[in-house]
Order: structure tokens, then C-alpha cells, then sequence
């Protein structure tokens, strides 16, 4: 990985890492579904990519998920 990879804050300015649980801040739509995650959804094992305002993550029943940085909190 890149250091810029290593360099990802979320919505408060903590640094995150490969593995962290984050919680949305804030309600969002996903592109392809009729989802909505809610606020306070904690995603679990998030993984970095090569994007510094990009976190790859799992979520119930949707694949692939990205989401970016600014609207997650490490908990």
C-alpha cells in the first residue's frame, strides 16, 4: 500500500486502518439498490484502497460497497 493509503481520516479526523468498525454519520442511498443504510449502521472490517477518501467494506446483501471517508466515524 501507498502512505497516502495509510493516511485515511474519517468524518472527525481519527485515522483508519484495515480491519477498523466504522458508524455512518449519515443516512445513504446505495447506487443499484433501493437500500438506504441508515445513520448509525456500524460496518465492521473495513479495508483500505488505493483511494485516500475511499473504504471498501461488507454490508448485508450488497457487494462490493465503497464508501467515502467523510460521512464514516471509527468507533
Amino acid at each position: 500500500m501507498s502512505d497516502t493509503a495509510n493516511m485515511v481520516r474519517d468524518a472527525v479526523g481519527n485515522l483508519l486502518a484495515d480491519g477498523d468498525s466504522v458508524t455512518l454519520v449519515k443516512d445513504l442511498k446505495v447506487k443499484g439498490t433501493s437500500q438506504t443504510i441508515r445513520r448509525g449502521t456500524v460496518i465492521k472490517s473495513i479495508r483500505l484502497t488505493a483511494d485516500p477518501q475511499e473504504i471498501d467494506c461488507r454490508y448485508e446483501g450488497i457487494k462490493g460497497l465503497v464508501l467515502h471517508a467523510e460521512f464514516v466515524k471509527k468507533r
